[in-house]
C-alpha cells in the first residue's frame, strides 16, 4: 500500500510510518509532500492519507494519528503499544490526555534529529525508527515487569 502525510517529520509523521511498517503493512510505501497537496497527492497516488485534518487516520480529540491507527488496525490488544502510543500521544501533543513522563524525553529526540540536517523526510525516519524499536522494547519491558504505565508513571 502506499500512505501519505506531510513533509517535515516529527513526532507523529515518524512514529506512524514505524508502526505501519512493523504492524500493518511490510511493504509499504511513504510519501511526503506539502500540507496543501497531501489530498490531491493522495488521490493521484491511490494513497492512505495520514496525520493531516480531516481524515480517517488523523487526530480527533486529544488523539493522535499513531492513536487512530491502533484502532483502525486492532492493535490495541498489545499493551506494550498501547503504552508506546500514550508516549507518542505526549510527545505530539500537550500531553494532557495520558500525562506520560516519556513523552518529553521523546519529543526532545524528534527535535534533535529534525536537527541533524537530513536531507529528506525518509532519511530523518530511516534514522529515528531505531529510537521506536528501542522504545517499544522498552513498553515490552513495562509491561512484562507489571508496569503497564510505564517505569515513571508513579512520579510524575
Amino acid at each position: 500500500m502506499k500512505w501519505i502525510t506531510r513533509e517535515h517529520v516529527k513526532v507523529d509523521r515518524v512514529a506512524c510510518p514505524w508502526l505501519i511498517k512493523k504492524f500493518v503493512d511490510p511493504g509499504a510505501e511513504f510519501y511526503f509532500v506539502p500540507a496543501d497537496q497531501v489530498i490531491s497527492e493522495a488521490t493521484r497516488l491511490s494513497a492512505t492519507p495520514f496525520d493531516v485534518p480531516g481524515v480517517e487516520l488523523g487526530h480527533h480529540g486529544k488523539e493522535c494519528s499513531f492513536d487512530a491507527i491502533l484502532k483502525k488496525y486492532n492493535l490495541t490488544a498489545d499493551p506494550a503499544l498501547r503504552l508506546l502510543g500514550k508516549i507518542v500521544n505526549g510527545a505530539d501533543t500537550d500531553n494532557t490526555l495520558w500525562h506520560q513522563p516519556e513523552a518529553a524525553g521523546l519529543n526532545a529526540i524528534a527535535e534533535g534529529f529534525r536537527q541533524l540536517n537530513f536531507r529528506n523526510d525518509h532519511e530523518i525516519n530511516a534514522a529515528e525508527w531505531i529510537v521506536y524499536d528501542a522504545l517499544y522494547a522498552y513498553c515490552r519491558e513495562m509491561v512484562k515487569r507489571g508496569k503497564p504505565g510505564g517505569a515513571f508513571q508513579d512520579a510524575a
